[in-house]
């Protein structure tokens, strides 16, 4: 199994659950981060001077899936995540050793 991180626009969060969601892949943690990366922010015109915005809004999702399916799904992510601008995004793939359902006891290796 894969854990896959991937930290994407606010605005392009619907493109990507609808894409994840045409695969079969509904099971998601979803949080709303602050961050910045090669872009180093934006620059806001505000009150007549300019205002440096060094985090920007994101959206954090963690996915945890089976091995076969963890290119469709980054591929997925990808392409609906993309505009093809600074900050589109960035998604990293980390291995899982063991799942543990809480409920019943059940182990997922």
């Amino acid at each position: 199994m894969k854990l896959i991180h991937a930290l994407i626009r606010e605005e392009r969060f619907p493109f990507v659950q609808k894409a994840l969601e045409s695969i079969g892949v509904y099971g998601m943690t979803i949080a709303q981060v602050e961050g910045r990366g090669v872009q180093h922010g934006i620059q806001l015109q505000f009150r007549g001077g300019i205002l440096n915005v060094d985090l920007l809004p994101k959206i954090h999702i963690e996915i945890v899936v089976k091995d076969e399916i963890e290119n469709n799904v980054v591929e997925q992510i990808c392409t609906a995540a993309r505009i093809g601008k600074p900050g589109d995004g960035r998604i990293f793939v980390i291995p899982v050793l063991e799942s543990h359902r809480v409920r019943t006891g059940d182990v997922e290796a």
